[in-house]
């Protein structure tokens, strides 16, 4: 078994692309629309789904806004240095709300990213 991919709803599905792959860097890797069901999917990675994964971001057409809830934490990504991971992703007009650093009560290097819906992105340092 592996994961797949992780599904986010949307409510500006080109603004999330561009967030996603120009500022985090995935490629768009698929998208197509469902005229029927009035949504579109694209899914985004940083490799081939085959052997990687993915995300999903769903466009429902006629849903302008979502509620977030308290269930949702984040999407963990690596990166080679989340200082200048912080400074890149500002850079480019990303919103960086917790600044590269330790975090509490330990000695790894992590920083927040906020998607245009909100959603939190966790950067990782390399191990």
């Amino acid at each position: 078994m592996r994961i797949l991919h992780t599904m986010l709803r949307v409510t500006d599905l080109q603004k999330s692309i561009s967030f996603y792959t120009e500022i985090l860097g995935m490629r768009l890797l698929r998208r197509k629309d469902f005229p029927d069901g009035k949504f579109t999917l694209a899914f985004l990675g940083y490799g081939d789904e085959s052997e990687n994964t993915a995300l999903e971001l769903t466009h429902n057409w006629e849903t302008s806004a979502y509620e977030l809830g308290n269930a949702y934490g984040h999407i963990a990504i690596e990166v080679e240095d989340v200082y200048a991971a912080c400074d890149a992703i500002k850079a480019k007009g990303g919103e960086v709300v917790r600044e590269a650093g330790p975090m509490k009560h330990g000695s790894t290097i992590l920083a927040f990213v906020k998607d245009p819906d909100g959603y939190m992105i966790e950067l990782l340092g390399a191990k």
